[in-house]
């Protein structure tokens, strides 16, 4: 079901029983496949491909080249990098289906996916995250983390704003940009009146 209010590049397919929100775009060459749903104010930029049984909120945007496969669940405000990549299936073979072993990657609200990175499927990134270029996530990040390299690993903590944390002795610390508190026991982050 298109909004009247979206828009949608004439090079773009948006399948029958697509769910697209109102003030949402979809660029050149982008497919938006069948029982899929993107939110309202939506980004999604050139050659985006977005698979069936997906869940994009309110406020995503989706940069050129992205693949959404069939299990990934993005939450409000989570922005994917140019080029990067979901997967569904742990061990794909092409002379085997395996789509009952679709496995749920979710992407917490806020969280930023940097260009080139690779998600492996059943590993959900937290809320405000932030994984880095070229990152291959193969394991859960936690809400707040940073995470870099082959395989991703937990460098550090950012801002709700993106700003890299420096906690203090008594863990705990103030984002120098935008002012928001925040705590940190057994490598768990909270904004403090959240």
């Amino acid at each position: 079901m298109r909004n009247e209010q979206c828009f949608i590049h004439e090079s773009a397919y948006v399948d029958e029983l697509a769910t697209v929100g109102s003030g949402t775009k979809i660029w050149h060459f982008s497919h938006v496949m069948k029982n899929c749903s993107i939110g309202k104010d939506c980004n999604i930029g050139q050659n985006v491909f977005i698979s069936s049984g997906v869940t994009i909120g309110n406020g995503v945007k989706i940069q050129n080249n992205v693949s959404v496969y069939t299990g990934v669940v993005c939450e409000d405000f989570v922005f994917l990098g140019p080029s990067c990549v979901f997967t569904n299936v742990i061990n794909p073979r092409s002379f085997i289906e395996k789509k009952n072993e679709y496995k749920t990657t979710r992407v917490g609200v806020g969280a930023s996916v940097g260009a080139n990175s690779t998600i492996v499927c059943g590993n959900n990134i937290g809320k405000y995250a932030l994984v880095g270029a070229g990152a291959v996530v193969t394991c859960d990040v936690p809400d707040y983390g940073l995470v870099v390299g082959n395989p991703a690993r937990l460098v550090g903590y950012v801002c709700t704003c993106g700003e890299k944390l420096s906690f203090n002795d008594e863990n705990s610390t103030k984002c120098h940009i935008c002012g928001r508190s925040f705590v940190v026991s057994n490598e768990v982050v909270k904004e403090i009146n959240e």
